[in-house]
């Protein structure tokens, strides 16, 4: 005997479950490669934060692979995303393009630079901000 109420009975569940693993699956590559250049990360780097080649990174990236949960978990932490989101239950919070991921991940090497580096990669850039300023300015 069924003790469930209807709504909630799991033979009424499994096709939208498995529609939702359909889905889940079919743009599971493409989001994240998506994900990944959207943080500045190469394959290579991506799989040495979640522990895994770069090679097992390119698999996963094709729409036919999806990773088992433990490494959905790293990968997700890696690119500080939820699992929601990368599995596409829920769209992504942060629209950071893959243009301006390169620059951040380029200005975190500036910073970890000595002072006198810093400073000079600093004077070099508002120079030629100024410069372009100048020049747009006329």
């Amino acid at each position: 005997m069924d003790t469930l109420p209807g709504p909630t009975r799991p033979s009424r569940l499994l096709p939208v479950i498995a529609a939702m693993k359909v889905r889940t699956m079919e743009s599971f590559g493409g989001r994240l490669a998506q994900i990944r250049q959207r943080r500045g990360l190469t394959q290579e780097e991506l799989g040495k934060a979640v522990g895994v080649t770069q090679r097992v990174i390119a698999y996963y990236e094709r729409d036919d692979a999806q990773p088992p949960g433990a490494v959905l978990v790293h990968l997700a932490q890696a690119l500080r995303v939820s699992t929601d989101e990368l599995l596409g239950v829920r769209p992504m919070k942060d629209g950071t393009s893959p243009k301006t991921a390169r620059l951040l991940k380029r200005l975190k090497r500036v910073e970890a630079l000595p002072a006198a580096d810093r400073r000079a990669v600093l004077k070099l850039a508002d120079a030629l901000l100024e410069t372009r300023r100048r020049a747009g300015s006329r």
